[in-house]
């Protein structure tokens, strides 16, 4: 991991709920703080309100009641174009499904996450290509992602994350598409390219792989560990 544990939180939840129409409470009153350099797996069964959380700390939802903080700024108090702003230049985002454009190269994939940034295409292609080549695919630079394999894919996407350079990379299921071997490169990968990481995870091994790991049921933090990685 980079980053320097000491720089303090890059995220903060104080009293968080967060009810959907209909009575849905998904988030019942959550506190969490996620400091620069941390590396924390996020588990719990379907329904605990993980994705509820992944969604706030990604500024993509607004609490309910209590306060979330994301790089210092409070985002209940920041307007719509703000808001996007803040998560352009700080989070970056893996999925569970690639997302890649069929028809480009994992250069254009990758580039395209800058595609709002302003910045001139070759600009654009020579960070993409950088972050490429932290990901380990310098050589795949012009293959299309029918031509990759599921790991390459799943690479490819945490490349396109990180090449804004975000402070926090927040992952949904990244490796629940990749066999072991794959998901295991993934991992390493993300450990190396993240300055700081939450994921949200199924997998008892991937999170017994993150030295924090935090338990959530019925909309709250229930328990919280720290230990070495396995």
């Amino acid at each position: 991991m980079t980053g320097d544990p000491g720089e303090g939180p890059v995220a903060e939840l104080a009293g968080v709920t967060k009810a959907y129409p209909g009575g849905v409470e998904a988030l019942r009153g959550v506190d969490l703080r996620v400091d620069a350099g941390e590396a924390v797996a996020i588990v719990g069964p379907s329904g605990s309100g993980k994705s509820t959380l992944l969604h706030l700390l990604g500024t993509l939802d607004r609490p309910s009641s209590g306060t979330v903080r994301v790089a210092g700024h409070d985002i209940a108090h920041l307007p719509d174009r703000r808001l996007a702003a803040l998560r352009a230049s700080t989070i970056g985002f893996v999925f569970q499904h690639f997302h890649l454009i069929p028809g480009l190269s994992a250069l254009e994939n990758v580039a395209d996450g800058l595609l709002y940034a302003r910045i001139p295409m070759s600009e654009r292609r020579g960070r993409a290509a950088h972050a490429l080549e932290r990901v380990g695919l310098a050589h795949r630079l012009h293959h299309r992602p029918h031509e990759l394999s599921g790991g390459e894919q799943q690479r490819v996407a945490v490349a396109r994350a990180i090449i804004g350079e975000p402070v926090l990379l927040l992952a949904d299921e990244p490796t629940g598409n990749l066999d072991s071997a794959s998901g295991a490169e993934v991992l390493r990968v993300l450990f190396a390219v993240a300055a700081t990481l939450v994921i949200i995870t199924h997998d008892a091994d991937l999170a017994a792989a993150l030295p924090r790991r935090v338990r959530m049921r019925d909309g709250l933090i229930v328990e919280e560990t720290a230990h070495e990685p396995a």
